[in-house]
């Protein structure tokens, strides 16, 4: 990242982003999450026309589908914060033989992933998920056998979005994106409308979007004069000691997110105890509610990439300024894409096709969640970024396994099923342990990053090595 000079915006001179380097890697972000979660909503809506059973099989299967996507971007987080530091240091060699490794490994561990999902498929869709109606249970199948093909293409995918990324090129991303779910879409509209296949309509879009997007993707990675590239021809001998690497920020960092959706595969299993009637307010919610925290997750991408590069030129004074600055941006988006998700609920709810028993417990949960996602979301998910950028990865993963176990879990049992709240329960025990870890992940952050960032600012000019 060139450096900036000080009349260019406000950033301090010789700090590594300037204000044109954030919007350029934020935005593209926040476009890529909307249109994610926007077809994920067209997707459900599509699905609707075959009923409420299809909507609750296809949105416990999703729950799964995110489980994995976790995995391979907690892992692909850890071969960017790598590769951020390498540059970071100015050491283009090493930052793209931790590239080269990255993908190697990614590839390896999806389809081993993809072949146990297909092995445990009884076990998942019978024991996992509880007790759930027999038509439901039928849709879910159809679903699940043809998504779960498209695990080494998310693999892929997620390892060459986040080499972009690491080298502040987020638009790649952002038009893969634009084109895998114009691909689904289109797909879904064909098949589900045009040829009645129904839930099969909808997920084999899915897996024929997905393919695309991971061999675009793996082409332009490819590409020789990238700052991040994997060579050709492609390696395929593992460095052990550079997949150790990765792994000592990426391991931690699935685990967290394995554990953390692992979570809500149980409260789904609580929520199934009341009915197909909470079953579909839930998964509706899980939809609508992604909207409300798009600039989070965005950000959350941004310090990352901005941090590591921080500490890659061992500058915790700029991390913890990029920090800041980034936390202001994210309230202030979060709170605008709030407001105009709760003023569109009328439309969202309308166009699902509920009934009005569902439609009312969803307004329910999504006016509580957004007052929870405009005060305390981003001390929970954004700042532990800051942490894991740092090399920081086992604190936050033993305090989100700790802080998942009794509260998100051990309070739904309590709240949703002992107290009667039923799926707002459920919604209620989740944002307890968004307090309880962002209060752990502050005190930590402080005590970090803010201690180091008070130590003398080094010289704005970095020696190349």
């Amino acid at each position: 990242m060139k450096k900036v000079k000080h009349n260019t915006n406000t950033v301090p001179s010789g700090y590594l982003f300037s204000n044109t380097d954030i919007r350029k890697l934020i935005f593209p972000l926040i476009i890529e999450q909307i249109l994610t979660v926007f077809v994920g909503m067209v997707d459900s809506m599509m699905v609707s026309s075959c009923g409420e059973a299809a909507v609750s099989g296809v949105s416990l299967v999703d729950t799964v589908n995110v489980l994995i996507v976790n995995i391979f971007t907690a892992l692909a987080t850890g071969g960017a914060v790598v590769c951020g530091q390498f540059l970071g240091m100015k050491n283009e060699h090493e930052a793209k033989k931790s590239a080269n490794q990255l993908m190697l490994f990614t590839t390896f561990l999806a389809v081993i992933v993809m072949a146990v999902l297909y092995l445990l498929r009884g076990f998942i869709l019978g024991t996992v998920f509880g007790s759930i109606d027999e038509n439901v249970e039928g849709f879910a199948n159809t679903y699940f056998l043809i998504v779960s093909a498209a695990v080494p293409f998310i693999g892929i995918y997620n390892a060459a979005a986040a080499l972009f990324r690491a080298q502040g090129n987020s638009k790649v991303s952002m038009y893969i994106s634009l084109l895998m779910n114009a691909v689904n879409i289109c797909g879904n509209a064909i098949l589900i409308y045009g040829f009645d296949m129904g839930v099969a309509g909808a997920a084999i879009p899915t897996l024929v979007s997905r393919i695309l997007a991971a061999v675009i993707m793996l082409k332009m990675i490819s590409n020789q004069k990238l700052q991040l590239c994997i060579s050709k021809p492609f390696s395929l001998k593992p460095d052990f000691g550079m997949i150790r690497r990765i792994l000592r920020i990426g391991v931690p960092n699935a685990l967290e997110n394995s554990m953390f959706q692992l979570g809500k595969i149980l409260t789904v299993s609580i929520v199934t105890t009341f009915g197909t009637t909470h079953i579909t307010a839930n998964a509706v919610c899980n939809v609508i509610a992604q909207f409300q925290i798009i600039p989070g997750m965005a950000i959350g991408q941004g310090i990352l990439t901005i941090v590591s590069q921080c500490v890659g030129a061992n500058d915790y004074r700029e991390a913890h300024y990029y920090v800041k600055k980034l936390l202001k941006i994210l309230y202030g988006a979060a709170a605008v894409f709030s407001l105009i998700i709760n003023l569109l609920m009328p439309v969202i709810i309308r166009g699902y096709n509920l009934s009005p028993e569902t439609s009312r417990l969803t307004y329910e949960i999504i006016w509580y969640h957004t007052v929870c996602v405009c005060t305390y979301w981003a001390f929970s998910f954004a700042v532990p970024n800051a942490l894991r950028a740092a090399n920081d990865v086992m604190f936050p993963m033993l305090v989100s396994a700790f802080s998942m176990w009794i509260f998100r879990v051990g309070a739904s049992f309590v709240i949703a099923r002992w107290l009667g709240l039923g799926a707002m329960g459920v919604w209620i025990a989740m944002t307890i342990d968004w307090a309880v870890r962002g209060v752990f992940f502050t005190i930590r952050y402080r005590r970090t990053i803010v201690g180091r960032s008070k130590s003398p600012l080094p010289s704005p000019v970095r020696a190349e090595p």
